[in-house]
């Protein structure tokens, strides 16, 4: 009779890590390279914003979950591997030592995998500090000691030569694929049916069941030559310079590999201070009327439109409700700005808040913060239970790693958890499916929000290589009644 007991977890990963500077592999500690142009390889891991952040190459250990427990499960593997590691960090500062990727799903009940990834080389910069990590896992039983030599041969390894001779060189884009050869079909709903989805969820808002709903639709792009994904990070990541370029992925092969370069921050924790970029309301760029200033027309049409402000307070109060527990004081911007990226305009606020000691006496981890804040009011809706559960019914599709946390943590809890949006999942080496979706209110207008997401599938279809011209635009929105943004400084 064949065993009906649980199968044993498999053992930690017993890693040791260095992490040295990069002007003791000879670098020029005047110039901290441009991580941009360490975009390569397929087996990349990537979380960049400028020329700053990590890239990481090679896996040391990964560790995939599913489920309702899908962070407590990742954060325990994290604690062991951490409590496990032999570490010797010359730089010290949050990223270095070691570092896991990680991204994790929307829902809990996703068919996709969660997880982190442990690179095997990991190259850092944060303002004028720059370093490499490398990670190995330990023979048992062997002592093991890394030096600087081997770092310096890991980093030749990946990139063909010295770091002394700096960083490679490479072209600020490269095409992805050859435009003619991409080929768009309608994802789970096509336009029609999702406009309809909108519908019924204004309805549902007017009818009093929730306040707000997100409501995101895909969009699957194939091309004929096998794609280059790192084409497609390297391109977003020049483009969008002002957001976080994110690329992580659990499998060898390529298929569930997330890409994308998000403008929102769910939440950064460095040295026990936590921020994030909350981003609600959003106008296309091309609907700017000719002859009028478009920062001056962004600000009227976003600053002065009750239906934005509305649904940008719903985002606001929701980041500020879930970090109540971790905090005693919350403070945001005094009002919205806009925030220019090339493709539309936001709302955006940006939120700060130091983080009380828990009962070890350390802050939480940016993992238990990612936890805890998601899914906010921004991806998710008014009051975020009633939403979550109207989500699938009305999309008809798993969102998978669309929309949930994705970014990096090391050792000692700090890190960046952007949230996935602006990008797609890699299917396999002809397929990408890309996500897009807009936050419903009651004065939601279906055929608008149609157009919103458009403006927000541009980025990742012309980084496909899909010309402007090819991509739909809106129609002009007209502005809405005045409401003004609040300074908001929350204590509990």
């Amino acid at each position: 009779m064949p065993s009906t007991a649980p199968s044993a977890a498999p053992p930690v990963p017993v890693l040791h890590a260095l992490t040295v500077p990069l002007f003791q592999l000879g670098a020029d500690p005047g110039a901290p390279p441009d991580l941009r142009a360490l975009l390569e390889g397929p087996d990349l891991l990537a979380w960049t914003t400028g020329g700053s952040g990590l890239v990481g190459h090679g896996r040391a250990a990964q560790h995939t979950v599913r489920g309702a427990d899908r962070f407590t499960a990742a954060r325990v593997w994290w604690d062991d591997v951490v409590a496990a590691a032999v570490v010797e960090d010359r730089v010290g500062v949050p990223g270095t030592g070691l570092t896991a990727f990680g991204a994790f799903t929307f829902a809990a009940d996703s068919a996709a995998d969660s997880g982190l990834v442990v690179p095997a080389l990991t190259v850092g910069r944060r303002e004028d500090a720059a370093w490499a990590s490398l990670v190995v896992p330990a023979l048992p039983g062997a002592p093991f000691e890394l030096t600087a030599d081997d770092v310096a041969r890991a980093w030749t390894r990946c990139f063909g030569r010295s770091p002394g001779l700096g960083v490679p060189s490479r072209p600020a884009a490269d095409p992805a694929a050859d435009p003619a050869a991409v080929r768009l079909s309608p994802g789970t709903l096509d336009e029609q049916d999702w406009t309809d989805a909108v519908r019924d969820g204004v309805e549902r808002i007017r009818a009093g069941r929730l306040e707000k709903l997100v409501l995101a639709r895909d969009v699957v792009a194939r091309t004929d030559a096998p794609l280059d994904p790192v084409a497609v990070v390297r391109e977003l990541s020049h483009r969008y310079e002002q957001c976080w370029t994110y690329c992580v992925g659990f499998g060898g092969s390529g298929a569930g590999r997330l890409l994308g370069a998000t403008p929102e921050m769910l939440v950064q924790v460095l040295d026990g201070v936590a921020q994030a970029r909350v981003l609600a309301g959003t106008l296309d760029r091309d609907a700017a009327p000719s002859g009028e200033d478009a920062h001056e027309y962004a600000a009227r049409v976003l600053g002065e439109s009750e239906k934005q402000q509305h649904e940008h307070g719903f985002a606001i109060d929701s980041l500020v409700a879930s970090l109540a527990p971790y905090t005693d004081a919350v403070t945001t911007s005094p009002e919205p700005f806009i925030l220019e990226l090339p493709n539309v305009w936001h709302l955006a606020s940006d939120v700060t808040a130091v983080l009380r000691a828990g009962p070890a006496g350390d802050p939480p981890s940016s993992l238990e913060l990612a936890e805890a804040l998601h899914p906010t009011a921004a991806v998710c809706g008014t009051p975020t239970a009633v939403a979550a559960a109207t989500i699938p019914e009305l999309e008809e599709m798993d969102r998978g790693l669309y929309a949930g946390p994705v970014g990096w943590l090391d050792a000692s809890g700090n890190g960046d958890w952007g949230i996935a949006l602006r990008g797609a999942v890699q299917e396999d080496e002809h397929t990408v499916r890309l996500f897009a979706g807009c936050g419903i209110v009651a004065a939601s207008d279906p055929e608008a929000e149609l157009a919103e997401t458009w403006a927000k599938l541009r980025p990742m279809l012309q980084a496909l290589g899909r010309p402007a011209a090819a991509v739909p635009g809106p129609p002009v929105p007209a502005p809405a009644p005045s409401a003004r943004g609040r300074e908001r400084t929350v204590s509990w």
